[in-house]
């Protein structure tokens, strides 16, 4: 005949209640006066791999979430700051600004460039003037994230023979520096807002990204054209160019 088992069948707790006795099993304890058992090494493994899993699918979607973001918010920059330039053009015969392709750096702030000279139609210092995609110091010290393409093709050699043929009839001393400097930044302004304005291959954008910040296509850089659309640029081969 075998020793009776020390571990009851059942843990329970008893007390009488209006003449009746009555048993409780006690919460938590198994019939064999255990505690259920937790996860296993194994399953808490697998547990962790399928999360594993779903971060390394769902965190490329969040990337290029926010990628597009980043995308629509520099298009939307890019047309507001289309606003002013037309702007600008309106109280000044048609002309486009007269501007560095880029302000340039100094210990007390940005100097010259676009956002100088647009300082009465927009704040030199608005967000607009920064692509959320951009994380380089460097523009934060000169004051934006978009180059300025008429600051640069003012110096392509047609604009400048035909700049130094105006300064060629006005000798030194024939009218005032500040007359001459005028007609100078007039001239520029006339010549380069021809090109662009007959630019029918949307060659010539008048702000584009100062770098490359969107995408992986051939040029991931957006601009705003001379009608106030925006988008990434069309990248042209050499023979389109003529």
């Amino acid at each position: 005949m075998g020793l009776p088992s020390l571990i009851p069948s059942e843990v329970c707790t008893s007390r009488w209640v209006n003449g009746h006795h009555v048993a409780r099993r006690i919460a938590g304890m198994s019939s064999t006066g255990r505690a259920p058992k937790g996860f296993t090494l194994v399953e808490a493994l697998t547990v962790i791999g399928i999360i594993a899993i779903l971060l390394g699918l769902i965190m490329p979607a969040l990337a290029t979430i926010r990628r597009s973001a980043q995308n629509t918010q520099c298009l939307s920059n890019l047309r507001n700051l289309w606003v002013p330039i037309t702007s600008y053009q309106s109280i000044n015969n048609s002309l486009l600004p007269n501007a560095d392709f880029l302000p340039a750096a100094s210990a007390s702030g940005p100097i010259g460039g676009l956002p100088e000279v647009l300082q009465r139609q927009i704040d030199r210092t608005s967000e607009v003037w920064f692509c959320p995609a951009d994380i380089d110091e460097e523009s934060v010290e000169i004051g934006t994230s978009y180059f300025y393409l008429p600051g640069l093709l003012k110096y392509l050699p047609p604009v400048q023979l035909a700049v130094a043929q105006m300064l060629a009839q006005h000798p030194p001393g024939s009218i005032p520096q500040k007359d001459l400097d005028r007609k100078q930044r007039e001239l520029e302004s006339r010549l380069v807002g021809n090109l662009i304005g007959n630019d029918l291959r949307r060659r010539y954008p008048l702000l584009i990204d100062s770098q490359d910040r969107h995408g992986s296509g051939r040029n991931p850089r957006n601009g705003v054209w001379i009608d106030g659309s925006a988008g990434e640029l069309v990248e042209f081969d050499e023979e389109d160019a003529d």
